[in-house]
């Protein structure tokens, strides 16, 4: 493929250019799902006159619809996209940075989107997408699968559908988390995939962090006992990322652990582990759900994290060397590499 993209770069430039725009045109409906035209070239930073021409292209070949409301993508545009991600991957260089990424980690697979969703709202949408895509590749009927909380998780929460597998799974929190806003808590996401993929879900109504005692307490009882069992048996556990201090802080951490946290170095946090640089874990708050021992018997560990901010902070939980998949975006993943074994 790359030797017939280097012919097309001499002969057509112009070709790969016009494919560039209208792959990025359906993308951006495809993610945002019905949007209008100014909008729309807002968003892609087009005039509205070239973009027209670009849309009713794109619907005399079928691929969008547009009524009243806006533009959406139909089902053929779907699969066109579908078929046309690892060309526009390697025309746009991702491919190579996903081996990259994958070689050096040495992780199974690596997916990455174009963009920064530390700045585009389009980017962190089409990350859930992807992450989305993946978990419906790797479940299996009769799953288990643990989920985190995050803004991320959500994302990839609303792009799920139903299919035979995910109907029969089961969807649990991987922690504890009532802490948190409601529609990011780990419950709420895990409630929200069963609904939209027709599975089924338990909850976990603890704290997102205890104390030492509350969390000995907690343990001995017979439902969390249970629930807690059924989230250990999970086979797919799905997962955010999250900078050490942001999460420190938004988990209303007090004063004398965050000072810990900073001289220990600790840089990304996953599960209630706060890791350095070195992908070693620093600090661990008392949560019930999955322990980093659980994941030595998971079979599919999933991360899915965006933005040149968590660059380091997903760098430093790859290195701890347990995901098997990672999904990222192009400005993330450009800082990950900074960052990688030499």
């Amino acid at each position: 493929m790359r030797e017939i993209l280097e012919i097309q770069k001499q002969l057509l430039p112009d070709l790969l250019e016009v494919m560039k725009k209208r792959h990025s045109v359906l993308r951006h409906i495809q993610v945002t799902g019905i949007v209008g035209r100014r909008t729309l070239a807002s968003s892609l930073h087009m005039t509205e006159r070239v973009l027209r021409a670009e849309v009713d292209y794109l619907k005399d070949q079928g691929l969008l619809d547009i009524d009243a409301s806006g533009m959406k993508i139909t089902e053929s545009g779907r699969r066109l996209l579908e078929d046309m991600e690892p060309l526009i991957k390697e025309i746009l260089g991702i491919s190579a940075l996903e081996e990259r990424i994958r070689t050096a980690f040495q992780i199974k697979q690596v997916v990455i989107v174009p963009g920064d969703s530390d700045v585009s709202d389009l980017t962190k949408k089409e990350l859930g997408r992807a992450g989305a895509a993946v978990l419906r590749k790797y479940v299996a009927n009769n799953d288990v699968i643990a989920v985190t909380g995050g803004s991320t998780m959500a994302q990839v929460a609303n792009h799920l559908t139903a299919s035979a597998p995910m109907k029969s799974s089961w969807f649990v929190p991987a922690r504890g988390g009532l802490g948190e806003s409601v529609e990011l808590q780990a419950n709420t996401i895990a409630s929200t995939m069963a609904n939209k993929t027709g599975g089924k879900y338990r909850l976990l109504h603890v704290p997102d962090h205890l104390g030492e005692e509350a969390y000995q307490s907690l343990i001995q009882d017979s439902q969390i006992k249970e629930i807690i069992e059924v989230v250990r048996q999970s086979r797919i556990v799905v997962h955010g990322i999250g900078d050490a201090m942001v999460m420190a802080r938004r988990r209303k951490v007090d004063d004398a652990t965050k000072q810990s946290l900073q001289t220990e170095g600790a840089l990304a946090e996953a599960f209630g582990y706060y890791f350095d640089r070195q992908g070693q874990v620093v600090h661990k708050m008392p949560t019930v759900g999955i322990r980093l021992e659980d994941l030595l018997h998971i079979e599919v560990i999933i991360g899915v994290a965006g933005g040149q901010s968590k660059g380091e902070a997903i760098a430093s939980v790859l290195l701890h060397g347990q995901e098997d998949v990672l999904v990222t975006d192009e400005a993330a993943a450009l800082e990950i590499l900074k960052y990688a074994p030499s």
